[in-house]
């Protein structure tokens, strides 16, 4: 596994306010939540950036009620702030990447999809340059160090975005739609040109739970040939073995293969998770991509919250 993850003592900086004790249960039959979460106390990653190959040292520090997710550049004169919102996208050709007040952070899709999996509304993550590490390609070592630190429910009420309607959004034979449902579901289909890949569709119902086995594991993939290409113009420094699965022709280049059949399909699940956890609330509803990406999901978060009339907030019963 690439990068480090290491715990913060008890009572470490910038630790949230402890919430008032939540006496009735807060998680609904569907297995989502009716509270806010974040961390019990701050956790530590420390990896290398996939496209400037530079180390990274990353802290998640717990937040209060209403904080949100925001991204500290601590390695910036006055450490300015960006939060994880999609009006802050300012590219996905790459990776998604973030700006605000001129300041920028890339590559936030997997530690996005850990807070979303696990269901972590508040957090700071305090980083020392523009990059997210990218660990072992994956999103399991976030997902890991946030159940190992522990998950505190917090008092304020979770709201939902409830969809009332379908939404679609096409870019010729691409698209993504989201569809009423009881139940938080993504249901994605790709197709490659490749004897590896060829076409792959997987549907699942997103709790913790499921997210940490069948999801997180699922790591970034791409083409020898391609890799090349991008080291030429100065990209992908940090691309390796342990971070990245290589397809080279008919074969995969990393120890041990795949970590699943349709490891492909389950990482663009993840992707999925984490440009959706650009929302700013979660979804209760069934989201269905057709060989979408970075670009085509935030034009459909922008498309589907001017759709005021498809969608409702909401707030969960634990007896729903």
């Amino acid at each position: 596994m690439s990068g480090r993850l290491q715990k913060e003592p008890e009572g470490g900086r910038l630790a949230a306010t402890r919430s008032e004790q939540i006496s009735q249960p807060t998680v609904a039959k569907n297995g989502l939540h009716t509270h806010q979460r974040t961390l019990k106390k701050a956790a530590r990653c420390t990896g290398i950036g996939v496209h400037s190959g530079n180390p990274v040292h990353l802290t998640i520090h717990p937040a209060a009620i209403n904080h949100g997710i925001k991204f500290m550049r601590a390695d910036l004169p006055g450490k300015p702030v960006i939060s994880a919102h999609f009006r802050n996208v300012v590219d996905t050709s790459l990776a998604t990447v973030i700006g605000q007040d001129g300041y920028i952070l890339s590559t936030i899709e997997h530690l996005m999809a850990s807070f979303y999996g696990m269901g972590i509304d508040n957090a700071l993550v305090e980083v020392d340059t523009h990059e997210i590490p990218i660990m072992d390609g994956s999103a399991y070592p976030f997902a890991e160090a946030i159940r190992d630190t522990g998950i505190e429910t917090q008092g304020g009420s979770r709201y939902y975005f409830k969809v009332k309607e379908p939404i679609s959004i096409f870019q010729g034979d691409r698209s993504v739609t989201v569809y009423p449902s009881d139940t938080f579901q993504i249901t994605n289909r790709i197709k490659f040109d490749h004897p590896l890949i060829r076409e792959q569709e997987l549907s699942v119902v997103i709790t913790n739970d499921t997210f940490e086995k069948e999801i997180s594991h699922a790591r970034t993939f791409g083409f020898y040939s391609d890799y090349q290409q991008l080291k030429q113009l100065g990209l992908s420094r940090g691309c390796s073995l342990d971070n990245v699965v290589v397809i080279d022709g008919e074969s995969i280049l990393n120890e041990g293969g795949l970590r699943y059949t349709d490891e492909f399909v389950r990482h663009k699940i993840l992707d999925c998770l984490g440009d959706f956890s650009l929302l700013g609330m979660p979804l209760l509803g069934h989201i269905k991509t057709d060989k979408s990406g970075h670009a085509l999901n935030h034009a459909f978060l922008k498309k589907f919250l001017s759709r005021k009339q498809s969608w409702e907030t909401h707030v969960i019963s634990s007896q729903a």
